[in-house]
């Protein structure tokens, strides 16, 4: 007598649910477990380590991990994962790949001097120190040895009845939407994670891709009640940033995170000059992880949109290289900027003000009236760049106040993050016919409600928002 498998799929976060970090979601599959993304929770010190030390997963039940795209806050923990003893495949793309172990390998060596600071400074206190590193170098290298590149398109099978394959997100280098196919009993059920979804019409990289025929999308939510500035708006108001900038001899400050905005702000800028809309200026990358990450966009011409690719490679031009470019290779290098006379253009990480060189350039500078601080990403609550965002008069930095007499500007047209409309418009445009269910992760409990309201709206009934904890079953 033939009896069938009864199959059992249902899915669970562990983090980025009713926040915008540190993304981990599990898909059970007949109770095997599929880790999709490790990210790091970013926030306050000590409420980030407490969350990232709490992995909430026991590695030995992960048959494999997929990796998304390489932000810290989606590949922030895998080398936590690997030193707990997880030892199987991570999928990623090519591009992901380089850029995970640039992102992993940067926190490495960042917790490290923060241990040996802390450690001084306790023992100056006379107090005892017990706090250490989440991972080390070592691990990001075994990490990155168990990391399996997997091409858009270049379906795999990664389980018993489990395929995967990677589709252009559109929202960093190497950025995917996750399609994973589950064949069981001759029946197929798609689940279609989104990690984070781009825009239409961003410089270098190319639009996010439409995919097959979903059951099940995990979807994110950061801009659901939201809606950004044109993409094509950017390089104008750039360039009228600029041109204030040139008349008043001042400098921009602008804090960029160091993979994707980065190398869009020098390809804007480079248009420009190209184009003659404004004149050489010195316009100086302030961060060894951006210098590092633009090489990584170099030797991945493949995930480059048709303009681009058109422009540059067929005429053996650089997009990410220019007369009036500079990338700075040392701390003096660094600290010597503050003492330089504008017209001038800082681009520094870290980009949300709360780390890297960009805080020594805001001490020198912030209290300057001719100095621009240029905000054009996302600045999660309680940083030091939401509080710039949000134009408050006195600032701390380094346990020092600050009057805030630079000018404060912001382009929203550089968001890698889909707005809501353009959310909607991406889910219009997939053949929805099959779908059961959307699950909206990756976004602050205000705005999740506003975006669900928003999709049913639109015709799409079944919205889940996930709570931390909350287990979800699929037909």
């Amino acid at each position: 007598m033939y009896y069938a498998v009864i199959m059992s799929i249902t899915f669970y976060s562990l983090g980025a649910a009713e926040e915008v970090t540190g993304s981990k979601h599990v898909l059970e599959v007949n109770g095997k477990s599929y880790l999709i993304d490790c990210g790091a929770f970013q926030g306050a010190r000590a409420e980030a380590d407490r969350k990232n030390r709490n992995f909430g997963i026991d590695p030995d039940k992960i048959e494999a991990c997929i990796l998304t795209h390489g932000h810290y806050d989606h590949c922030g923990l895998l080398p936590l994962l690997t030193k707990k003893g997880f030892s199987r495949n991570i999928y990623a793309t090519p591009a992901t790949r380089d850029i995970a172990n640039l992102i992993m390998m940067d926190s490495a060596r960042i917790q490290a001097r923060d241990a040996d600071y802390l450690k001084r400074q306790a023992e100056k206190k006379g107090e005892k120190f017990d706090w250490t590193p989440l991972f080390d170098e070592k691990d990001v290298v075994q990490t990155m040895n168990q990391i399996v590149g997997i091409s858009y398109h270049r379906p795999m099978i990664i389980g018993d009845g489990i395929e995967l394959e990677f589709y252009d997100a559109g929202h960093i280098l190497g950025s995917s939407i996750a399609m994973i196919t589950i064949t069981q009993n001759g029946k197929k059920t798609r689940i279609a994670y989104s990690g984070d979804l781009g825009r239409k019409s961003k410089p270098i990289i190319r639009d996010p891709e439409i995919i097959p025929a979903p059951d099940y999308i995990v979807m994110e939510s950061t801009y659901g009640n939201r809606k950004h500035e044109p993409t094509t708006d950017a390089m104008g108001q750039l360039a009228e940033i600029a041109k204030r900038m040139i008349e008043k001899k001042g400098k921009i400050l602008i804090p960029a995170f160091a993979v994707e905005r980065t190398q869009e702000l020098v390809y804007y800028f480079h248009l420009l000059v190209d184009d003659g809309i404004i004149p050489e200026i010195p316009i100086y990358v302030d961060s060894p992880m951006a210098t590092n990450a633009t090489t990584i966009f170099q030797v991945h011409p493949e995930c480059y949109d048709k303009a681009v690719y058109e422009a540059f490679i067929k005429h053996h031009k650089n997009p990410f290289g220019f007369n009036a470019l500079h990338f700075t290779t040392s701390v003096e290098e660094s600290k010597a900027l503050n003492n330089k006379e504008g017209p001038l253009i800082i681009i520094s990480a870290d980009g949300m003000c709360e780390a890297g060189r960009i805080q020594h350039h805001l001490i020198h500078n912030i209290e300057d009236d001719n100095t621009t601080i240029l905000i054009v990403g996302y600045m999660a609550e309680r940083t030091l760049g939401r509080r710039l965002r949000n134009r408050e008069p006195k600032v701390k930095i380094h346990g020092q106040w600050f009057n805030v007499k630079a000018q404060i500007a912001e382009i929203n047209a550089f968001s890698a993050h889909a707005d809501y409309e353009e959310m909607g418009d991406w889910l219009d445009a997939i053949d929805t016919s099959n779908l059961k269910k959307i699950f909206l992760v990756h976004g602050e409990p205000k705005v999740q409600p506003v975006f669900k309201d928003y999709l049913m709206k639109k015709g799409y009934p079944n919205v889940d928002i996930v709570q931390y904890g909350k287990t979800y079953e699929a037909e």
